[in-house]
């Protein structure tokens, strides 16, 4: 699947909230626990340093990413990303596509270093393509993350310089 990423425009965010709480709502990967509306889906979305989303050839949105700073003042220059991709394009590498992007507009923004805090030890796809890209793993933090069946489980913090 040929997909083309670019920074969200305000006629995306329909599509961007639908997919983000796709994945809030699976409870598998992202610590949000609650879901957006438009309005506090445009005021989140705006807030950060860059949101990219994936298109195929037909211009249909199929996954997004989030950019921000991790930390401030001393730590500012490591920033932080989130990905969502429709469970029903998953596989088709999108995720790559997003993350190569985010990697890309990180330094374009600044940023020396992309962090990922909180990776489920169990979210097998992501852990191999950050790993592909090279990212390196820091260890696991048991139980760090409560999923949806009230379960605690462990997280994988990854980190890449640039």
């Amino acid at each position: 699947m040929d997909v083309t990423v670019r920074k969200y425009t305000t006629e995306d965010i329909p599509r961007m909230i639908e997919i983000w709480n796709e994945v809030v709502g699976d409870g598998e990967a992202f610590p949000q626990t609650e879901c957006l509306n438009f309005e506090s889906g445009a005021e989140f979305f705006s807030s950060q340093s860059h949101c990219g989303v994936a298109e195929d050839e037909s211009g249909e949105l199929l996954g997004l990413y989030i950019l921000h700073p991790n930390n401030v003042g001393r730590c500012g220059h490591i920033c932080n990303a989130s990905y969502a991709v429709d469970s029903r394009a998953r596989g088709n590498h999108i995720g790559e596509a997003l993350v190569r992007d985010s990697i890309e507009q990180g330094r374009a923004n600044g940023f020396r270093i992309l962090q990922f805090n909180a990776v489920v030890r169990s979210n097998k796809a992501a852990r191999k393509l950050y790993e592909k890209l090279g990212f390196t793993p820091l260890g696991v933090i048991p139980n760090g993350f409560l999923d949806k069946s009230g379960e605690y489980v462990d997280i994988v913090p990854y980190y890449i310089e640039f």
